[in-house]
């Protein structure tokens, strides 16, 4: 799906991300206001921005706004695995030996890819994730998804993603999710 012509993308460092938290908890409240309404705390914008605030934090953290115009419509970010990383803390069982393994050379962790409900379906999510990783030095790609989160779950695995194991990330309220992998340096499809 070709994305609009009007759709452009900035890239922002964390010195850049903290400058536009407010546009980050914008897109976040629009792009997840069914969940947010359910009260769940994990969806909530609070908690939601908390672990903002910590990703930040991370070194080499990547952030990909997308705008139509001067309207922010969506939203992908992540950073590479350090040694010291917390990011497999939860597993359920490696799926092999050496797989929580970190060097900071050899995962990349997407943690976020959002857009705001009138952008959907436009190939903006698609665009942003491909935006975010190209280039990517990393040989390998991580993220964790809700089981549950159907439509997201059959994007991810069309764009060549595939589920190795299971985590609870160790964030208050955190529900179980799915480790989907990806190879990177090759061509996606």
């Amino acid at each position: 799906m070709a994305v609009p012509d009007t759709i452009t993308f900035d890239h922002y460092d964390a010195t850049g991300a903290r400058a536009r938290r407010d546009v980050v908890s914008l897109i976040h409240r629009d792009a997840y206001a069914e969940r947010i309404a359910t009260g769940e705390t994990f969806a909530g914008d609070e908690a939601f921005m908390t672990r903002f605030d910590a990703y930040i934090r991370r070194d080499g953290f990547d952030l990909v706004i997308a705008y139509d115009g001067d309207e922010p419509v969506g939203q992908a970010w992540g950073w590479p695995l350090t040694p010291d990383t917390r990011w497999w803390d939860g597993l359920e069982a490696e799926p092999e030996p050496g797989f929580a393994v970190e060097d900071g050379r050899r995962t990349f962790a997407l943690s976020e890819i959002m857009v705001r409900r009138a952008w959907t379906g436009k190939g903006i999510a698609r665009a942003l994730h491909d935006q975010l990783l190209a280039d990517r030095p990393e040989k390998r790609a991580t993220l964790l998804v809700r089981p549950d989160n159907t439509t997201a779950y059959a994007a991810y695995t069309r764009w060549g993603w595939r589920p190795v194991a299971r985590l609870r990330p160790g964030w208050p309220a955190a529900p179980w999710m799915d480790v989907l992998m990806l190879p990177l340096g090759s061509p996606q499809t």
